[in-house]
C-alpha cells in the first residue's frame, strides 16, 4: 500500500493570530516514537542551531516542531494531544507537524487548529529551509509526498543530541517487510540504505563530540546494504565502525531475529565495542501466528538463532518487542510466546496489546481478539519479563561491569549516580562526585527495585 498525497492548498490551515515574523528566536521540538526520529530531529535542529536557540519542549517557543509516530491508534492520539498542548503553551508560536502520523494522516494533522504546516516523511529534513517560506505565506499548508518516490536523506552529519551521554546514528531508512499489523513501511518507504563512508565519518564526530554510546539504528537495520551494489551488510558495516578511534560503544537497536547470523554472533564475540545487548523485533514465538503476522522468523528459527548468538555471547542479554492478542491468537499460540519469555530468557520485554490499525490487514481479520483478553496476556508477559529480570540481576551479583554513566552525584546534590551496563541494566553507585559521561569499573553489591546496585571497584 502507497501513501500518496500532493502538496495542494486544498486542506486549508490559516493562523490568523499572527504574521510573519522573521526574528524567532527559540525553538522547541518534541520527539515521539522510535530512535530514527530522534536521529533526524537532531539533524533538523543542527541545521537550525545558527538561527535559533533550542528550548526544551516544555517551554514557551517560538517554533514547536512535533515529530510524531503512528505505529498504533494509540500513538495518533498522543500525537494530536502533544499537537495541541504546544498550541496551548504558546497560542501565537508557529505549529509544524511533522513524522509518520504526518505522512499517513495529514488531514487530521491539519484539521488542528493552530497547525501552520504539516510535513511528511519525504521532506522532514527539509524543515529547516520550509520555515521561512512558510511564516511569508508562501508555502501550501501540507507537503507530503509519495514516500515511495521521495525521501529527504541526510546531507551533514550530527555533531550534537539533547541526552549527554548517547547518540544515535541512522544507517537505513525504510522497510521491504510490510507486516499485516504494521503501518510504518508504508509511513516509511522502501528499504534505503545510507552510504557506509557517511556512516562512519558521522560515529567518528560523535566520538569526537564526547559521546561513549552510539546506538546504531534504522527501521530495519538489519536489511542495511541490501539495496547498495557494494555487497554492504550490517556486519560489514559494523566491522568498520568498530575500528573508529576512541573509547566508545556501539549499540545495536531493534533487530529482526532472521538478522542475527553467525557473522553478527562472532563479531559481538570478537569486540567488546559491540554491546552484549540485542533488542529482538520478535512479536511472538508462534509459528502460525507469526506467519500471520507476515513475520520472517518461526519459533524453531527463533530459539535456533539464540541458542548460537549465545554459544558466541554468553553474557548476552536480550530485550524484545513483544505483540500480543494478535487477532486468531489462541490460548496455545500465547502460551508459547510466553514460555519464550522464559525459555531465551528475556529481561527486557517491551508488550504492546494488539491494537487495529485501519489500513493494514490485520485490522480486517475477522476474529479479534477481545481487548479484556490482550490486557491479561500483555500483564502476563510483563510478569514472566519481571521474573526473568530479577533471576538474571542476581546472577550479576559479584560481577564486575564497565558502566557509562548517565546522571552524575556530589557531595550535595545527588545521592546515586546513575549508569548503564553494557548488557542494558541500569546501576545506581552511591559513591559521591562521580562526573556524568564518564565511565566506571564498579562491583555490582546487590539488586534494587528496578536496577542493580553497585560500588566503585576497588584500586588493584
Amino acid at each position: 500500500m502507497t501513501s500518496i498525497r500532493v502538496d495542494s492548498p486544498a486542506i486549508g490551515i490559516t493562523n490568523p493570530r499572527h504574521v510573519a515574523q522573521f526574528g524567532v528566536k527559540k525553538l522547541a521540538t518534541t520527539t515521539m516514537g522510535c530512535k530514527v526520529n530522534t536521529f533526524e530531529t537532531e539533524l533538523i535542529v543542527e541545521k537550525l542551531s545558527d538561527k535559533f536557540q533550542r528550548v526544551e519542549s516544555i517551554c514557551d517557543a517560538d517554533i514547536y516542531v512535533i515529530n510524531t509516530c503512528t505505529v498504533t491508534l494509540e500513538a495518533d492520539r498522543q500525537a494530536r494531544q502533544l499537537v495541541r498542548k504546544a498550541i496551548r503553551r504558546n497560542p501565537e508560536a508557529w505549529i509544524v507537524v511533522t513524522g509518520c502520523y504526518a505522512q499517513i494522516d495529514p488531514e487530521a494533522c491539519a484539521a488542528i487548529p493552530g497547525v501552520d504546516l504539516v510535513v511528511g516523511n519525504s521532506q522532514k529534513l527539509d524543515i529547516p529551509t520550509l520555515l521561512e517560506p512558510m511564516m511569508a505565506g508562501a508555502l501550501p499548508p501540507v507537503l507530503v509526498k509519495d514516500i515511495d518516490k521521495e525521501i529527504s536523506l541526510p546531507d551533514r552529519l550530527v555533531t550534537h543530541f539533547e541526552a549527554k551521554t548517547r547518540a544515535f546514528v541512522q544507517i537505513q531508512q525504510g522497510c521491504d517487510q510490510g507486516c499485516t499489523f504494521c503501518i510504518i513501511h508504508t509511513a516509511r518507504g522502501p528499504n534505503r540504505s545510507f552510504d557506509k563512508a557517511m556512516i562512519k565519518r558521522q560515529v567518528e564526530r560523535l566520538v569526537m563530540s564526547g559521546y561513549k554510546e552510539i546506538v546504531i539504528c534504522g527501521v530495519d537495520i538489519g536489511s542495511y546494504g541490501k539495496d547498495l551494489d557494494s555487497g554492504s551488510s550490517l556486519v560489514s558495516l559494523l566491522q568498520d565502525l568498530v575500528e573508529v578511534e576512541g573509547d566508545f560503544r556501539l549499540r545495536l537497536s531493534s533487530i529482526d531475529p532472521v538478522h542475527i547470523t553467525s557473522e553478527l554472533a562472532s563479531l559481538m564475540a570478537s569486540t567488546s565495542k559491540i554491546c552484549p545487548q540485542l533488542h529482538l523485533s520478535m512479536q511472538s514465538a508462534d509459528t502460525l501466528i507469526l506467519k500471520r503476522m507476515k513475520r520472517r522468523a518461526t519459533r524453531s528459527l527463533l530459539y535456533e538463532r539464540i541458542a548460537q548468538l549465545r554459544e558466541s555471547v554468553p553474557n548476552l542479554v536480550l530485550s524484545a518487542d513483544i505483540l500480543v492478542g494478535f487477532p486468531t491468537e489462541s490460548d496455545v499460540h500465547f502460551q508459547a510466546t510466553l514460555e519464550a519469555v522464559v525459555d531465551l530468557s528475556i529481561p527486557f520485554p517491551h508488550v504492546f496489546p494488539y491494537s487495529a490499525r485501519p489500513g493494514t490487514p490485520a485490522a480486517r481479520i475477522p476474529k479479534q481478539v477481545p481487548h479484556e483478553i490482550r490486557k491479561s496476556r500483555a500483564a502476563a508477559v510483563r510478569e514472566a519479563g519481571r521474573e526473568v529480570w530479577a533471576s538474571v540481576a542476581r546472577k550479576l551479583v559479584g560481577t564486575t561491569q564497565k558502566i557509562l554513566i548517565e546522571q552524575g552525584s556530589n557531595d550535595k546534590s545527588e545521592e546515586f549516580a546513575r549508569g548503564r551496563a553494557a548488557n542494558y541494566f541500569p546501576v545506581f553507585l552511591s559513591e559521591g562526585n562521580i562526573a556524568p559521561n564518564s565511565w566506571q569499573e564498579v562491583e555490582i553489591i546487590g539488586v534494587g527495585k528496578d536496577c542493580l546496585i553497585a560500588r566503585k571497584r576497588p584500586e588493584e
